[in-house]
């Protein structure tokens, strides 16, 4: 038997056993590094003097690598996404010295609040197109009109009518720098809530960025809760629909007639 021939038999076992034990080996994942979020609290009361709030959600990195970190190149977005409803938005126009509507568009599952912190401004971080692919930030919010079929340009028209609308209500903000780093694996961001921040289930979610790529993403959920008296007319609204729209036609009634007696003329 040749001498190469015999010296591949004597290897092969030892090659089998690398070749197995390579296959059995874990493989480490390129971006070991994660993110974990929590809220200062869990639940906010809203009541008839609330003005407006911040809230304030704490985060840190695990298996961060200390030289990104104290060259900051990390970058954290954090994003506090209200409940989606759906949303109608109407154009007025002016007809016979009047203005009226004319045209409205619905969209479905629009969310109703959207609120956003940054550690730097959003070109330092990742690119636009970055942004589009994940939905990431009030300007790239997928707003999904029920009519599909209608006229592109009309649609466009209102879409952009409707994010104005929320930005101009203060529901959709963003806030550049409100996520600061404590030390290299801790921070800190600070989202506001509008005076008319809707009442339901909200998503608090951060997104790690790294060199401007995408690493890992962390959620948690915040209720945000109607309190006092509000709380117990709602209760009664959905609970006693008939009983809460009788009590207000008798209120209406008796509101009419105390105002004529007090603004009669004799």
């Amino acid at each position: 038997m040749p001498i190469p021939c015999l010296a591949f038999i004597v290897l092969l076992p030892a090659l089998l056993a690398a070749a197995v034990a390579q296959a059995q080996a874990p493989e480490t994942p390129p971006n070991p590094e994660t993110i974990q979020i929590g809220l200062s609290t869990d639940r906010v009361y809203i009541t008839s003097d609330f003005a407006g709030a911040d809230l304030t959600i704490f985060g840190a990195l695990d298996f961060a690598d200390p030289l990104f970190a104290r060259q900051g190149r990390y970058d954290v977005i954090v994003v506090l996404e209200g409940p989606a409803r759906p949303v109608v938005v109407r154009r007025k126009s002016r007809v016979l010295g009047m203005w009226i509507n004319t045209w409205s568009e619905t969209f479905v599952n629009v969310p109703m609040s959207y609120s956003v912190a940054t550690t730097r401004v959003w070109q330092d971080i990742t690119s636009p197109d970055s942004y589009r692919q994940m939905a990431l930030g009030a300007d790239n919010i997928a707003l999904i009109p029920q009519n599909r079929a209608g006229d592109p340009l009309t649609l466009a028209q209102f879409t952009a009518a409707l994010r104005e609308r929320k930005k101009a209500s203060g529901l959709y903000s963003e806030r550049v720098g409100g996520v600061q780093f404590l030390s290299q694996s801790l921070f800190r961001a600070t989202v506001p809530l509008s005076a008319n921040v809707p009442v339901g289930t909200h998503r608090a979610r951060a997104f790690l960025f790294k060199n401007g790529v995408f690493i890992k993403e962390s959620s948690a959920q915040l209720a945000i809760l109607k309190a006092g008296f509000e709380q117990r007319v709602h209760t009664i609204a959905q609970q006693h629909g008939f009983l809460y729209g009788l009590a207000a036609v008798v209120i209406a009634i008796l509101t009419g007639w105390a105002g004529r007696l007090v603004f009669r003329r004799d």
